[in-house]
């Protein structure tokens, strides 16, 4: 298992085999079908609101926008509460709790989380907490940043010479910190590092550090690197203490991020008003990508109660204009971050796939995870088609749940049609 440090490491990735737990979540929840859903998803929604946590990040964009440009009310859901997390660990047990034990009924998450969630592996209990994955909310936007002191190896996305050197240089194991273990960030750091020839679990200290408090931590000099999202790595650069050594849409071009998700429990209770709220949130997501927003959106974002940044640490990468902090400084950058167009919003099953085969590499889920069973319970792309479709975005629906074979950057194909063949070919890992 990981190398991530006690005192920060606040999940474990427990368990070594699929068990009657996960086989129960896999197969015990009732799915809302289309033919439950109102056409409109809002005419005859159940309830008026739901609570929904979000952490200080411009991915959240699409649920703060929906809420203050009225986009939940306009589709009959006025009382949506949007309640920042101090963590992805906090977004965990508020899950975990749901709205009726004070906690939140759906979310701004990082993707695996609603698998790990599903598969009983990261809530407290112990227990499975089935969830729905309703719409990605964005592609790309993340970084790995790296400090100062690292600043000679030149560290760039492909480059294991200056890995390597760089870790000579500090005489010790890397630090590396993540967001939460087995999600996103966790996996974007894995990757790039066992591509540059470095074992995340040997050569390297992963710990777990909250995105907004990964700039501090850099200062102090008790890391030296972290994988975080925006607008963290642009204030690092903005504050000279360190650079951006890779974009995460270099190490996968245009992949994607966060989701927008819900307890299964409450969707399955509410099916018009979660359409409502997949309304909300797609015609959101139209919105941020529009240039012509891209001001007042940041503005919006920059306001403590949501990321607490300026807005010159915000817009920048929005914009695609990236300064990495190292005297590489790009413009128009394919790898900004995106909302909408290329089927941002979509839920592909088969980037699902891809994360669930990545936690399996790592020991965060079992290697005999039923993969397929676990995407098609979780994964609710139908709801997302029924939503666009009563916004009236047809033509926003890929026509397949899959984007096909995906190709990294040092070369490895994933073809989400056989994810085993891509797991036996990976020469680091970690399965347990």
């Amino acid at each position: 298992m990981a190398s991530f440090s006690r005192r920060k490491f606040l999940i474990t990735a427990a368990g070594t085999a699929a068990g009657t737990a996960f086989l129960a979540a896999c197969g015990g929840q009732k799915s809302t079908t289309k033919s439950e859903i109102s056409p409109t998803g809002s005419a005859s929604n159940e309830v008026k609101g739901a609570i929904l946590g979000f952490i200080a990040l411009t991915d959240s964009a699409p649920l703060i926008i929906a809420k203050e440009k009225g986009l939940f009310a306009k589709h009959g859901m006025p009382e949506v509460k949007l309640l920042k997390q101090t963590s992805w660990a906090a977004t965990r047990d508020n899950l975990e709790l749901g709205s009726g034990g004070g906690g939140i009924d759906g979310c701004h998450i990082l993707s695996p989380m609603p698998y790990l969630l599903t598969a009983g592996k990261i809530t407290k209990s112990k227990q499975p907490l089935p969830m729905y994955i309703l719409a990605r909310l964005n592609l790309q936007g993340q970084a790995i940043s790296a400090s100062k002191a690292l600043l000679d190896a030149k560290l760039t996305v492909n480059n294991k010479e200056g890995l390597a050197k760089g870790a000579s240089s500090l005489g010790r194991k890397l630090k590396a910190a993540v967001t939460f273990p087995g999600g996103n960030h966790d996996l974007w750091m894995r990757y790039w590092m066992s591509a540059n020839g470095i074992d995340p679990n040997k050569d390297a200290d992963l710990v777990v550090v909250p995105p907004p408090q990964m700039v501090a931590n850099m200062q102090t000099g008790t890391m030296d690197l972290f994988c975080v999202g925006e607008p963290w790595n642009q204030r690092l650069v903005n504050k000279k203490l360190g650079y951006t050594a890779t974009q995460t849409g270099e190490i996968w071009n245009k992949h994607p991020e966060k989701s927008f998700a819900m307890r299964a429990d409450w969707v399955d209770k509410n099916p018009n008003a979660s359409v409502a709220l997949l309304k909300a949130v797609q015609e959101a997501q139209i919105w941020c990508e529009n240039p012509a927003n891209l001001d007042e959106m940041c503005q919006i974002l920059a306001q403590d109660k949501y990321i607490k940044a300026k807005v010159e640490d915000i817009k920048p990468r929005l914009t695609g204009t990236v300064d990495y902090g190292d005297g590489r400084i790009v413009k128009d950058s394919p790898y900004k971050m995106l909302f909408w167009s290329d089927n941002a919003s979509f839920p592909f099953k088969s980037h699902d796939t891809w994360f669930v085969t990545e936690d399996m590499r790592w020991g965060y889920l079992p290697a005999n995870t039923d993969t397929t069973a676990l995407v098609n319970k979780v994964n609710r792309s139908d709801l997302w088609k029924t939503a666009a479709k009563a916004l009236g975005q047809e033509q926003a629906i890929p026509a397949s749940d899959s984007r096909g074979k995906e190709t990294f950057f040092d070369g490895v194909v994933f073809d989400p049609e056989n994810p085993k063949a891509y797991l036996d070919a990976l020469k680091i890992k970690a399965l347990a």
